[in-house]
């Protein structure tokens, strides 16, 4: 049987975890980032992993997480042969995140919901869960390898390979 390749892309918003994602998934990840005026880092231009899962070569993509590079994303987008919607827990549904799911939405691409931080402590994956009805929805914790593996996994077998 021959190895199938799929690319994709992490969608989210700034602190949702798509650089810790990505790098769970794959320590030897490469990643684009600058420093934060307020403090710490962010993605400027894109996270970049590989992981084979049995016979399947996931090629994945993070985008950053700001409104200001639409332009990157939709870059970063062409050609994906699915999408992960990453969205933290822990934060309220705003109009970027909404943005983020109707965007992909009429696209028409395979995708799915990850709930990450539903760990934290005021995580709220009930109420979230209710806003992506009909989405494949997974609550997990991007930093925790073997609930990011299997949420990639489940979503993965639900795609075509790239041709």
């Amino acid at each position: 049987m021959a190895e199938e390749k799929f690319k994709i892309v992490v969608f989210g918003a700034f602190g949702a975890g798509k650089s810790t994602l990505i790098q769970t998934l794959d320590p030897q990840a490469r990643h684009i980032e600058a420093e934060c005026s307020t403090g710490g880092t962010t993605t400027i231009a894109l996270d970049y992993g590989r992981v084979q899962l049995g016979e399947r070569r996931i090629y994945l993509y993070g985008t950053p997480g700001q409104e200001r590079f639409e332009f990157a994303r939709e870059i970063i987008g062409k050609g994906m042969d699915g999408a992960v919607l990453l969205i933290d827990a822990t934060s309220e549904y705003d109009d970027f995140i909404d943005h983020l799911y109707s965007s992909i939405r009429q696209a028409g691409i395979p995708f799915a919901v990850f709930l990450n931080k539903c760990d934290t402590v005021g995580a709220k994956p009930a109420e979230l869960r209710d806003r992506f009805t009909g989405a494949e929805v997974k609550e997990m914790s991007a930093k925790d390898r073997k609930q990011a593996r299997g949420a990639l996994d489940a979503f993965i077998g639900t795609l075509r390979p790239h041709a």
